[in-house]
């Protein structure tokens, strides 16, 4: 029985998946049960930072699935011990809890926002505040964080004490806080799934400033921005900003599941022993790949990441079709004419052997941080030839 035959028979159809079956990948490249190559410009919604396979990364997580797999929280371990100081150093932060997810890091972040706050001012001074087009996660309580419609459907009651505000709308955020009743300011750097939306300088400056004043703690989504994508090791470093408490997942396991919330000081020692917890939280063989990856990100990497974004937005500018390019780093969108469909082009271009994201209307890039620039221009021809057939047609 075929991969995809098989799939459909025993697997809950919760995904819309392209018509493609993976089975081995190296570098840049993926081939399906076909033995057909796919240059990937998605790294598994940036979560293969160092691409398929990197050799360092493969070398250190076998090691440690050789030595030792799994501890639970009970016992100490190395790899994850090393990777916290990492964290740390690299963030200028001071603690960490590791979870397993994106999610899971936004469930502590938030859980951790509403106990400082309740420590200080009491009860009724819950409110996460989010911005309009967000995304958190998939738990009910992250999509309650969530700003956005489409996702506020089925799952009713929602859990209460989130609002949102506009993006880039300081005056709309000084009302709101104003109101009162907030405990913390959740944004990303660069919106992923509500479009690629970069948010602007001058606004997170005067949000930090605002936090300041009214004792709000600023939350940084860097679940898809963070370790490396946008060409700094976490994106509010491209800013003048001292975040409360940033989130992590995606690219930081290179490949395997981890979550991690980064605590700055004022509220590193907010959860104390059982607040939160997470059995697989930690796991000594997703911290080895880890700190792999973070081993490989040092300055040169990310001034190399930050200049092929370069290369990748100017390319992208000059495609027919294409009406607009935003992002940072390698975390790109690219907005298309009317009438045609990011997800249209996404398919068309699989089929030429180029694996695509979208994000609402635009098509999204997040190829591996490894990628070429040659390779840049391998896929940028080919997503030319697709978007020239469909302006002829």
């Amino acid at each position: 029985m075929d991969i995809q035959t098989l799939e459909h028979a025993h697997t809950a159809q919760t995904y819309a998946r392209f018509p493609t079956a993976l089975v081995r990948g190296e570098g840049v490249y993926a081939w399906d049960e076909q033995g057909k190559p796919y240059l990937d410009f998605t790294s598994g919604i940036g979560v293969n930072s160092l691409g398929w396979c990197d050799a360092q990364w493969c070398a250190a997580v076998s090691a440690q699935a050789a030595q030792l797999q799994h501890t639970s929280n009970l016992y100490y371990t190395r790899p994850a011990a090393e990777l916290a100081q990492t964290l740390a150093e690299k963030s200028g932060l001071s603690a960490v809890f590791f979870g397993n997810s994106g999610a899971e890091a936004n469930e502590c972040a938030i859980k951790t926002a509403r106990k400082y706050s309740r420590d200080r001012y009491g009860a009724h001074r819950h409110t996460i505040l989010t911005l309009d087009q967000s995304f958190h996660g998939r738990t009910v309580t992250t999509l309650s964080a969530t700003a956005q419609a489409q996702y506020h459907q089925h799952f009713f009651p929602f859990t209460e004490g989130f609002d949102s505000v506009p993006a880039n709308d300081i005056a709309a955020l000084q009302a709101r806080l104003a109101q009162g009743g907030v405990c913390a300011l959740m944004l990303e750097i660069v919106q992923g799934e509500g479009g690629l939306n970069l948010l602007d300088g001058a606004y997170l400056a005067e949000a930090q400033r605002l936090c300041r004043e009214h004792d709000v703690l600023l939350l940084i989504d860097e679940v898809q921005t963070g370790i490396g994508r946008t060409g700094q090791m976490f994106a509010f470093q491209h800013f003048d900003l001292s975040p409360d408490i940033i989130t992590l997942a995606k690219g930081l396991g290179g490949g395997l599941p981890i979550g991690a919330a980064v605590f700055g000081a004022r509220c590193r020692d907010t959860l104390g022993r059982g607040d939160h917890g997470s059995t697989f939280g930690g796991n000594p063989v997703c911290c080895a790949g880890a700190n792999a990856v973070l081993a490989r990100l040092d300055a040169a990497f990310l001034a190399e990441v930050r200049r092929k974004g370069e290369a990748l937005q100017a390319a992208l500018r000059g495609l027919p079709n294409v009406r607009a390019v935003s992002g940072l780093g390698l975390m790109v969108g690219a907005e298309l004419a009317d009438g045609i469909a990011a997800g249209e082009v996404a398919e068309a271009a699989r089929q030429r052997g180029l694996l695509l994201l979208t994000a609402k209307h635009k098509l999204r890039f997040l190829p591996p941080l490894i990628i070429s620039e040659q390779e840049i221009n391998e896929g940028v021809a080919i997503l030319r030839e697709v978007l020239a057939d469909l302006h002829r047609a």
